[in-house]
């Protein structure tokens, strides 16, 4: 049976893509109205430079989506600014907890729903990828898997830089012996 590539979608792909494009709605309007609220430059530089490419990335899906070919724009690389560069250990800090009114939104908070918007997306192109049936729509989807993964840690690295997310560590010996109990696989045929 010969399809048009507008309708080369499987019924679970239709249902799949459009979670997808439903969790991208969702982080680029969470962005749209945390903007105001923001207060650190450099945070207000990742917000805007995210949501500028969430957008991108978006229109790109559902052109493909929709025609079920390439699409105008393709797939692009989102390049963070920050280093790769964590603080590793833990310093006390006070508990946290809920906030109870709007007024306590702060950079803190802001930045935690953009870490986990952008890991939400991940884990929902992950899935769609996986079972999505037109071969360009399944590309464009992986092909945004490692953006989004790229966003979140650069999201988590600005988190750690300023306190909000701390990274503790074994002692090196714990780390060693963990590290040192694998090996490489042997490269032996196997049997037939």
């Amino acid at each position: 049976m010969n399809i048009s590539p507008q309708f080369n979608h499987g019924a679970h792909e239709i249902f799949d893509v459009h979670e997808v494009l439903s969790c991208t709605i969702g982080a680029l309007n969470k962005y749209t109205v945390l903007r105001s609220k923001v207060k650190d430059q450099e945070l207000l530089d990742i917000l805007d430079r995210q949501h500028q490419f969430m957008q991108q990335t978006y229109n790109t899906i559902v052109d493909c989506f929709k025609s079920g070919q390439d699409p105008a724009v393709p797939t692009k690389t989102y390049m963070m600014k920050e280093n790769n560069t964590f603080k590793f250990g833990l310093t006390p800090t006070q508990p946290k907890k809920p906030i109870q009114s709007e007024t306590e939104i702060n950079d803190e908070i802001i930045s935690g729903w953009m870490l986990g918007s952008a890991k939400s997306l991940a884990t929902v192109k992950t899935g769609a990828a996986m079972e999505t049936t037109n071969p360009v729509v399944r590309r464009v989807l992986a092909d945004s898997i490692p953006n989004c993964i790229e966003m979140a840690y650069e999201i988590s690295i600005y988190q750690n830089k300023n306190g909000y997310y701390q990274v503790p560590q074994l002692p090196i010996t714990d780390m060693q012996a963990i590290m040192q109990s694998y090996a490489p696989a042997s490269e032996a045929v196997a049997a037939r």
